[in-house]
C-alpha cells in the first residue's frame, strides 16, 4: 500500500510537473497565479514556486475568475480533481465556460475521489468497484460516466477544450503540448480553455501501478476519448 500511495503521488507531482515546466518555458510565472482547492489538489502548493491560492471545494472557477477581472494581465489557471470539478463545482465550470472567462482550466480526471479514500465519482465506469459502490456502478441507480470534455465543448463561451492521458511516454509528451496550448489562448486572450488530464490512482483502484496504466488503456480511454474536441 505504501508502494502504492507513493506512485499516487509521484503521478501528482508529475502533473505539477508538467504544467510549471511549461509555465517557465513561456516566460510567465511572474505573472502566474494558481487555483488549488479542497482535494488531491489541495497539495499543489508544495509544488510550484509562485502564487497560488486554496478554495473551497468546486469554486476555483468563481475565484479564478475575480482573480483574472481583477488582475486581467495575469495568468490564472485552476488546478482540479473529479469531486472538485465534476461534482460539487459542476455549476462552477459550466457557468465559467459559458461566461467565455479567459482561464486555463485542468481538470485531473482518476475516475475517484482520491483524497477521501476512494469513493464513486461521477467521473467513475459503469462496473467499477469503489468504497461506496462495492458492486461496481451501475447507470440505473448512480447514472453513468460524466463526460466533462464533451459537455464543455458544447459551451459556446468555450474556446479549446481536449482530454489527454498519463499512460505513455508519447502520450505524456503530448500532454505537455496541449497544456501550453491552453496557456497560450489565454496569453492572446482567446477565452475558456480546458484540459481533461486521465491520470492513474493505484492505491483507490487497489492495483499495481504497472496495471493502472494498462487500466488506462485497456477501460478509461474507452469511454473518455482522448484528443482534441474543440479548438
Amino acid at each position: 500500500m505504501l508502494i502504492k500511495t507513493l506512485i499516487t503521488l509521484i503521478y501528482l507531482k508529475l502533473h505539477c510537473r508538467i504544467i510549471a515546466e511549461t509555465i517557465d518555458e513561456l516566460k510567465i510565472r511572474e505573472r502566474a497565479i494558481g487555483i488549488a482547492p479542497v482535494g488531491c489538489a489541495v497539495f499543489a502548493y508544495d509544488y510550484f514556486n509562485f502564487d497560488l491560492i486554496e478554495c473551497a471545494h468546486g469554486r476555483p472557477p468563481a475565484v479564478a475568475t475575480a482573480l483574472k477581472r481583477i488582475h486581467p494581465n495575469s495568468i490564472v489557471f485552476s488546478y482540479q480533481g473529479d469531486g472538485d470539478l465534476a461534482a460539487i463545482g459542476t455549476a462552477e465550470i459550466i457557468h465559467a465556460a459559458n461566461r467565455g472567462e479567459n482561464l486555463s482550466i485542468f481538470f485531473i480526471n482518476n475516475a475517484t475521489y482520491g483524497m477521501t479514500g476512494g469513493q464513486m465519482a461521477p467521473t467513475t465506469l459503469l462496473n467499477q468497484q469503489t468504497t461506496t459502490s462495492p458492486r461496481g456502478k451501475k447507470a440505473t441507480v448512480e447514472g453513468y460516466p460524466l463526460k466533462v470534455a464533451e459537455l464543455i465543448s458544447s459551451i459556446d463561451g468555450a474556446v479549446f477544450v481536449a482530454r489527454t492521458s498519463l499512460d505513455t511516454v508519447k502520450n505524456l509528451m503530448e500532454t505537455k503540448k496541449l497544456v501550453k496550448k491552453v496557456f497560450e489562448n489565454q496569453i492572446n486572450c482567446r477565452g475558456f480553455s480546458f484540459l481533461e488530464i486521465l491520470s492513474p490512482c493505484p492505491t483507490d483502484w487497489h492495483i499495481e501501478p504497472e496495471d493502472s496504466l494498462k487500466w488506462i488503456q485497456t477501460d478509461m480511454i474507452k469511454v473518455y476519448k482522448t484528443g482534441i474536441l474543440k479548438s
